[in-house]
């Protein structure tokens, strides 16, 4: 029972948007504030229309505009969890769950809400108002009231949001859970590219309403197509450079960073490519031992303590940056200070081609 979705419009908010979602998957949509994350999951909802859309749920077909079909929200068999959970704050956790199935008779809706809480770990808590829970407990029986309709599809709209940290964690932890038991799809909006690594199967980068890739977390994470894709996940080493010779197996060599680099491409000579390398994959040795490759060495400007690890801000007398992270152990045990040389590798394999 996948979920396939195409999106098209120039205005009010462009989108140019295609995506698919198996049974038991977890897609992840991320992008900046404003990429048209929200709106698609609106649009899937029925809650907001499209120019040239199309959304087909197991062979069932929600919407076509270009054969004039429209399935209601109310009738699309959806379960949505918004940012904010919108719970009735005068109405007890049983029955907020009531209320998404308030069609049904009463003795069926308060058993099958009673599944839908015991199902997020909410059993004993019927009784209580949104006042009296934790914001955790608040974001389950909103979910809680997405299942209990028995969806087709499952929507959340960054449901992790108005919790702290911790409490983050955990209903990650949950969520993985429950996916076991589900057999629909779910399609998850997040600003986090950490929770959708963590989360999802698959996970699409959108900008102004486009698609820019596709995959799997690991896949798109560490091979962006392109720039804008690789600035949008996080790589802050990018770079346009000339290839200058090949090596003996006719790899495109570069001049960077006062040496060569080889990339793992065939280029003409005099022809330009764009490249780049995450932080983390930058390997950072200590000096006077050999790396996997050409071991090179900048001066450190500065380093930026963040956590367990240290961001470290390298460059070259002929003016070429880059930025490296490393362990605070590692950091430590080295010595390492601004003003100092360190000594780095660029593993071939990580490099990636834009």
């Amino acid at each position: 029972m996948s979920l396939r979705v195409t999106l098209a419009q120039d205005a009010p908010i462009p989108l140019a948007v295609e995506l698919e979602c198996a049974a038991g998957e977890l897609l992840a949509l991320v992008g900046p504030s404003g990429a048209g994350k929200s709106t698609v999951l609106r649009a899937i909802a029925g809650l907001t229309r499209v120019a040239q859309a199309r959304v087909e749920v197991g062979g069932q077909c929600w919407q076509d505009s270009a054969r004039g079909i429209w399935r209601a929200a109310h009738a699309r068999e959806i379960g949505f969890v918004l940012q904010n959970y919108a719970l009735f704050p005068h109405l007890t956790v049983l029955d907020n769950v009531c209320e998404a199935v308030h069609v049904l008779p009463r003795d069926e809706r308060r058993e099958r809400a009673a599944r839908a809480l015991a199902a997020v770990r909410l059993a004993g808590l019927e009784g209580r108002r949104p006042a009296q829970l934790s914001g955790g407990q608040q974001q389950r029986v909103a979910l809680a009231r997405a299942l209990v309709r028995e969806p087709r599809v499952l929507l959340l709209d960054e449901p992790f949001a108005a919790v702290d940290q911790m409490t983050r964690e955990r209903l990650y932890e949950e969520l993985a859970v429950l996916r076991t038991s589900l057999s629909i799809p779910v399609v998850l909006v997040t600003h986090s590219l950490h929770e959708a690594h963590l989360l999802a199967d698959r996970m699409v980068v959108l900008r102004r309403g486009h698609t820019l890739q596709a995959g799997r977390p690991d896949d798109v994470l560490r091979r962006p197509i392109n720039e804008e894709v690789a600035r949008l996940v996080g790589f802050v080493n990018l770079y346009d450079s000339e290839v200058v010779a090949t090596d003996g197996g006719g790899a495109a060599q570069i001049a960077w960073g006062g040496g060569r680099v080889t990339l793992g491409c065939v280029r003409p000579a005099h022809s330009h490519v764009k490249w780049g390398i995450a932080a983390g994959d930058v390997a950072v040795v200590k000096l006077g031992r050999d790396g996997a490759g050409a071991v090179r060495a900048f001066t450190l400007e500065r380093a930026v303590p963040l956590g367990d690890s240290v961001h470290l801000h390298l460059q070259h007398a002929d003016g070429t940056r880059v930025r490296a992270v490393v362990t605070r152990r590692f950091f430590e045990r080295a010595g390492f200070a601004p003003g100092q040389t360190v000594a780095f590798d660029l593993p071939v394999e990580r490099i990636v081609l834009l």
